[in-house]
């Protein structure tokens, strides 16, 4: 095939313009943050159900020192009930019983007490950890807030560089004769679609042409379409090809 040398040169735009419209496509589809919020919503989801745990077992101390209180509360009724007893006994063995039951009431009584403070010191480290765990979930959000923005601005920008691009595109694709571009387009859909010839190397996939290969595509005629041996792009020669 046969190109004028200006339109051969149109190519490596379209390369240009192809490979960041690939970028960009990846870019606005995975922003880089989105590994690590990903991992964030994940450790949320654990932190949340220690946080429930921990809930859980505060809710059920709680519930056991409501049950104690309650205890002590009978208690306190029956000391002050057989304390009236007492102060109405005139039987001497009937007031040495109630003062026998106000005795193993009140031990009773200090019994629970100490259940009870013992408990109140479990509650209290029970909250502390309820709260560690908060502000630890609290941080987590934030920095997945932080990294949710940071994607959000990344895909719009990409979003926009992606549009710019694709009209651009169209309007170099637009200025390329059929046959060329067409050409171009198979190659690029299985690779690489065009690059410089620049020092003795194909600039689409990086590798050296051997010297017979070069000696061969100077020979070809200016307007002559060649390709790399390498990956089979179309090369671009110009004044940085000699």
């Amino acid at each position: 095939m046969n190109a004028d040398p200006a339109d051969q040169r149109k190519l490596l735009d379209l390369a240009d313009l192809d490979a960041r419209i690939l970028r960009d496509q990846h870019l606005s589809a995975n922003p880089p943050q989105a590994p690590r919020v990903r991992e964030l919503l994940a450790q949320r989801a654990t932190l949340s159900q220690e946080l429930s745990a921990r809930a859980n077992a505060r809710d059920d101390i709680t519930a056991e020192i409501a049950r104690l209180e309650s205890d002590v509360a009978v208690v306190d009724a029956r000391i002050a009930r057989d304390t009236q007893r007492l102060a109405a006994a005139t039987n001497p063995k009937q007031a040495q019983s109630f003062e026998s039951e106000l005795t193993s009431l009140n031990r009773r009584k200090g019994d629970l007490e100490d259940m009870e403070i013992a408990l109140m010191e479990r509650l209290e480290t029970a909250d502390a950890a309820i709260a560690e765990q908060e502000a630890v979930i609290a941080e987590t959000n934030a920095l997945g807030a932080e990294l949710s923005a940071e994607a959000k601005t990344v895909v719009a920008d990409a979003t926009t560089r992606l549009e710019g691009a694709r009209r651009d595109r169209e309007a170099v694709a637009a200025s390329v004769p059929d046959a060329l571009l067409a050409l171009y387009e198979r190659l690029a859909s299985r690779g690489n679609g065009a690059g410089l010839l620049r020092a003795g190397a194909c600039e689409a996939c990086r590798m050296v042409i051997p010297p017979s290969d070069i000696a061969t595509i100077r020979r070809a005629q200016t307007d002559d379409v060649v390709f790399c041996p390498e990956c089979g792009a179309i090369l671009v020669r110009t004044e940085e090809s000699r």
